[in-house]
Order: structure tokens, then sequence, then C-alpha cells
């Protein structure tokens, strides 16, 4: 009889995509391909295992007025309840209300990555959503709060010494409201974590850090709730702009 070992399906997983990363950054040699595969890798991880209520793509967000973010590598979006995700010529375009969280995926982890992740999350969490009263049988419920927008950064290695370490830190710290960073991973080394009711970032290396990141999503993405419900006609007031 076979014998099953739930330890070892969690250790297989983080396994593949660590060897995955790494196969991207020892056998790829133009810098631009090595992204493009390591967002591939972090997007298959996603759209695998997230629940289905979710998507994960390489996008651009937009506002109904008419603004547009930086492209995300990860966006994490609702795809049960969005009325709509626009597709032009290979770009996917996602409607600011449908976003749960957006990730800057890379080979490595440093200074430069963190700052640079953070403005593209902030290019996100700045623009405008919309939230209408919610229909049922018994009449209506008042419009749905809007949800936190998680914000990370997603790579295989670390430029520090040690790799999760005061530096990293530091960094971190210099992000607040929308430039801030909530959680990350390091597939070789590690992750982190802010604790919203103390603002203060948690360091774990453990040794499957791809499966613990993967938990950690998921259990931010259950307590988050359901994205608002989308104002349509707020997009389509630009039919006749």
């Amino acid at each position: 009889m076979t014998q099953w070992s739930l330890a070892q399906l969690l250790s297989g997983l983080h396994d593949d995509i660590q060897h995955k990363l790494q196969t991207s950054r020892t056998c790829l040699g133009h810098p631009g391909t090595k992204g493009d595969a390591s967002e591939s890798v972090w997007l298959e991880l996603l759209d695998r295992y997230l629940p289905k209520r979710y998507q994960a793509a390489k996008a651009f967000v937009v506002d109904c007025e008419g603004a547009f973010s930086d492209q995300i590598d990860v966006v994490v979006f609702d795809r049960q309840y969005s009325p709509f995700i626009f597709l032009h010529h290979g770009q996917t375009i996602i409607p600011a209300e449908s976003v749960y969280a957006a990730f800057e995926a890379k080979q490595t982890l440093n200074a430069e990555l963190v700052r640079y992740a953070r403005q593209k999350v902030a290019s996100v969490r700045r623009l405008y959503r919309t939230s209408l009263p919610i229909p049922h049988a018994g009449g209506t419920y008042p419009a749905k709060p809007l949800i936190p927008i998680l914000g990370g950064v997603l790579t295989f290695e670390s430029d520090w010494s040690p790799p999760l370490g005061q530096s990293l830190d530091a960094v971190l710290r210099d992000g607040a409201g929308e430039d801030r960073l909530d959680l990350g991973c390091v597939a070789a080394h590690g992750t982190f974590s802010l604790d919203d009711r103390t603002e203060e970032y948690s360091y774990d290396q453990g040794s499957k850090p791809a499966t613990a990141f993967l938990f950690n999503l998921i259990s931010r993405l259950q307590f988050s709730g359901t994205v608002p419900m989308i104002d349509v006609q707020a997009y389509g007031r630009w039919l006749s702009a």
C-alpha cells in the first residue's frame, strides 16, 4: 500500500519552485529572459494553487478615471465577480476594484528592488476604486469598504548576508502607506511578513519558503474577504469620451 506523506508533498511543492527559479538563473543568459522566466514560475504557482476565485497575471491596472498603474509582474485579482478583464495585443488590463495583491518578481532581492517594488505597488494602490451598494432579496446592503491591496516581492535569492537581516528590515521600514510592502518570498532563504497590528516585520528562514509564502498569502486573502461591487457604469462613461 502506498504511504502518503503530507510533509513530503509540501516539501516537494517548494522544491519544484526553487528548482525552476534556479534553472532560470543558471541556464538563461539574458537578464530580461531570466526575469520573464521568474515571473512565469510564480504565476504558475499561484494559478495552480490559489482557489479558483482568484487569478494571477502580469498586468496593468486601470481605474474608472482613466489612470493606469505601472506594469505589475504578478497581480492577484478576482475572477469570480470581475465583469471585465481587458486583453489588448498580449497585454492584460485589470480594473482596480478587482485587485487583491501586487508583486514584483525578480531573480535577486536587494535594496534597489525593494524600493522599485514599493513604487510599483504604490502605482496600484493610488488608483481610484468604486464600491456600490449590494442588492439582495430583502433590500440592499451598504457599499462594501475597500479591502487593502497587498504588496510584496518574490525572488530566488538575496544579495544580503544574512539574506533576511537588518539591511532588508531597514529598507522595508522606509515604506509607509501606499508604498508599504506586506509580504515576500526569497525562495532560497525564507519569507517576510508585516503584522498589521504591530506594524513589525517578521522573518521566517524555514526550509520551505515557497510553500510557506503560498500558505501565508492564502490566509491573508481569506481574511481580506471579497472585492467590492464595481460600478461598471463609471467605466462605461468613457464610451462617449
